[in-house]
């Protein structure tokens, strides 16, 4: 995990509130010290959250007090999300470390809902304060609506990621930009009746550039901490458009959960909803889904609670709720674009023209399955697996040569080399589509 670095993004020019907000970032450094030990002691993680929480409501009664002598206008928004925090979330991922008795997941579970929202908040809220403030939506024709979201959507992601977005599309319809995680977030009326469910998705490589940030190191994969991190960031920039969407600021978050590409998918068959932006921000894909009605009823897991987050989360980053990935070298497009067409329903398909190209990305984009064409000009099926096989990192991802040649001979000279299996381009799709599912299911 690392060590959370503060820099001077997270600094709001107000002394007092930048000296309490580096005591609470180097805070979760020592817990994140403490639960890297391997024989840390149950009493030092007691203290240190028993510090952080103490710390928190602190500063949260300091910062209160500046608003009021300020006479900040959005006082008691920003006291709401304090109370939540303070009164909800903290005492319900304390009652979570003393039942497990301090059990490393909910460790990492108290660590990323801890880090998600303390970053979350400072570059939203905590702004806003300091006078950087985004501009309410009042009176808009409608035919300018978008447009304000789009410009709010786009601020945020520099406030908070610091990264330049770019808005590509109005129209998103669920299309695959990569790797997706997506958080589902439904919020009900005050008198239950009325509902809006709101979607945010990021691609993979979106969250590990951002944690990565964060975190001061280098991030290779999603995984529990990530994913608790991203769910609070989410939250704040959902808490912050509400204050620039009329309508949203009467809702209230009713619950959460988290969706796979699939699910995603099938929300969008079912039906599509009123508003669906796309965004490219130079690292990784964001889009933002909103609906005013339950478009996934039935399709997802439960929603996120107390007793089941981490269950949950693990099922979610588990290999059964994802696509098993294989990668398609060939430089024949003919080819790639037939195979493409035969396997992406049921697995994710990535492409590459020349082994070397392919090899290159295999330690970051690791495949379930590669089907490597033996036959290619500069470096060839052989000298591929050779390479493969070679790296420890790599070594064990099952390879089956595709061949255009049938012979004895050549059947000879292709197994010779130990790959999983050979397929002949010539085959019946359906039997090179059952060989595949058979391998993969085996794996």
């Amino acid at each position: 995990m690392n060590t959370i670095v503060w820099n001077k993004r997270y600094e709001l020019g107000v002394d007092f509130i930048d000296k309490e907000h580096k005591q609470l970032f180097s805070t979760i450094n020592k817990l994140l010290a403490i639960s890297q030990e391997e024989g840390k002691e149950e009493w030092a993680c007691r203290e240190g959250v028993k510090y952080l929480k103490n710390h928190v409501i602190e500063h949260f009664a300091h910062e209160e007090a500046y608003m009021r002598s300020i006479d900040y206008s959005d006082y008691e928004v920003h006291k709401h999300l304090h109370d939540d925090f303070q009164f909800h979330t903290l005492p319900a991922l304390e009652a979570e470390l003393v039942e497990t008795e301090f059990s490393e997941d909910s460790i990492r579970h108290f660590l990323g809902v801890s880090i998600g929202w303390l970053v979350a908040h400072t570059q939203t809220e905590d702004l806003a304060i300091a006078g950087k403030k985004i501009s309410k939506w009042t009176d808009l024709p409608e035919s300018k609506e978008m447009d304000a979201l789009e410009q709010t959507i786009v601020q945020l992601i520099a406030d908070t990621f610091q990264l330049k977005a770019k808005p590509i599309s109005r129209q998103y319809g669920g299309e695959e930009f990569g790797k997706l995680f997506c958080c589902r977030f439904a919020y009900r009326s005050a008198n239950k009746k009325e509902r809006w469910e709101i979607i945010l998705s990021y691609e993979e490589r979106l969250l590990l550039r951002v944690v990565s940030d964060l975190m001061s190191t280098q991030y290779l994969k999603v995984d529990d901490l990530v994913i608790n991190i991203i769910r609070y960031v989410s939250r704040q920039l959902l808490e912050k458009m509400k204050e620039c969407f009329p309508m949203l600021g009467q809702y209230e978050l009713d619950n959460e959960s988290l969706l796979t590409q699939e699910q995603l998918v099938s929300a969008f068959e079912r039906e599509h909803p009123s508003c669906s932006l796309l965004f490219d921000t130079g690292n990784g894909y964001f889009a933002i889904c909103v609906t005013t009605s339950d478009s996934i009823k039935g399709k997802i897991a439960s929603p996120l609670n107390s007793t089941n987050v981490m269950s949950q989360i693990k099922s979610y980053l588990s290999e059964e709720n994802r696509k098993k990935k294989i990668l398609v070298v060939d430089d024949s497009d003919f080819m790639r674009k037939n195979i493409i067409n035969l396997l992406g329903k049921d697995y994710e398909v990535s492409e590459s023209n020349s082994s070397i190209a392919a090899i290159k990305n295999l330690t970051v984009n690791r495949p379930d399955l590669i089907l490597l064409d033996y036959e290619m000009p500069v470096c060839d099926g052989r000298q591929a697996l050779e390479m493969i096989r070679s790296d420890e990192e790599i070594a064990d991802i099952p390879v089956v040569f595709l061949t255009s040649r049938g012979d004895a001979e050549s059947v000879k000279k292709v197994m010779s080399l130990k790959p999983r299996g050979y397929l002949l381009k010539t085959m019946p799709e359906a039997d090179i589509k059952k060989f595949i599912d058979g391998i993969l299911a085996k794996k």
